[in-house]
């Protein structure tokens, strides 16, 4: 049985305002994890400005909190943990998204540069990303639009001795504030296509140096296999999935002052 997040790959890029060369591998396989990018603002900055709602009606919101609150919680929270309850297609995405967080560490690890700076995790899940950065020294501010992955976060946190993260409900497009870092993993396949270009602008008006971001690049293959996995959705399959167009991301970037440095796939 596929779920919606085995479909989806990742891309991982990496913003800066000298970078003019990417630096891309891409594995694809059946059970794959999502996208991630990060971003540093170039240096004529645009800013961005995310002042509408960036969902027209609530139904993937409300679908999506209801979801991650009861029997979603349950699901991921098992995937995103050492549990041994989890069949192959599980295992396979929690490889993926094991190696996308460890991607992102790393590049943040060689920037040498984020002890004692604030970050922004939106979309934080049970604290995957925030924590380990949390361990790094940086200040983190994370969200979550579930309740229960929300406290699920702090309580991991709480119970490694973490005092230099707060974890809080909210959707993305309530996230206010100024961070040195904006981090946003697992959370664009989620949103409407159309409302894409507005979820980046939001990020990158929250951010001062960089965003990293992920999403599930809209191509062919990739459409083939949602659809593919739309004929078997299973009953834990409850929420809708949407690829996005790579250009529509890199539109919404360059608006907001924000040029690619660094970008990679990763599939399991």
């Amino acid at each position: 049985r596929l779920s919606a997040r085995s479909l989806l790959f990742s891309e991982i890029k990496q913003l800066h305002p000298t970078m003019k060369t990417f630096s891309v591998a891409a594995l694809a396989a059946i059970a794959l994890a999502p996208n991630t990018a990060a971003f540093s603002p170039a240096p004529r900055s645009v800013t961005a400005n995310a002042r509408s709602a960036l969902f027209s009606t609530v139904d993937d919101k409300t679908e999506v909190r209801e979801y991650f609150n009861n029997e979603g919680f349950n699901r991921w929270n098992k995937i995103y943990s050492e549990s041994d309850e989890v069949n192959n297609v599980q295992l396979d995405i929690r490889n993926g998204h094991d190696q996308t967080i460890q991607k992102i560490l790393n590049w943040i690890s060689d920037d040498g540069d984020i002890a004692g700076k604030t970050v922004c995790d939106c979309g934080c899940g049970v604290g995957s990303l925030a924590i380990p950065l949390a361990q790094m020294g940086a200040k983190i501010s994370a969200s979550d639009i579930s309740d229960a992955m929300a406290n699920e976060a702090a309580d991991r946190a709480k119970a490694m001795g973490i005092r230099n993260a707060k974890f809080y409900t909210s959707d993305l497009e309530s996230v206010k504030g100024k961070y040195n870092t904006v981090t946003c993993v697992d959370v664009a396949i989620h949103y409407p296509t159309e409302k894409m270009a507005e979820m980046v602008g939001h990020l990158c008006s929250l951010a001062d140096e960089r965003v990293l971001i992920s999403f599930a690049p809209k191509t062919w293959y990739y459409e083939l296999l949602k659809k593919i996995g739309e004929l078997f959705p299973g009953p834990s399959k409850t929420t809708r999935a949407y690829l996005h167009d790579e250009q529509v991301v890199r539109d919404a970037l360059q608006k907001a002052g924000f040029e690619v440095a660094r970008e990679e796939m990763t599939g399991t």
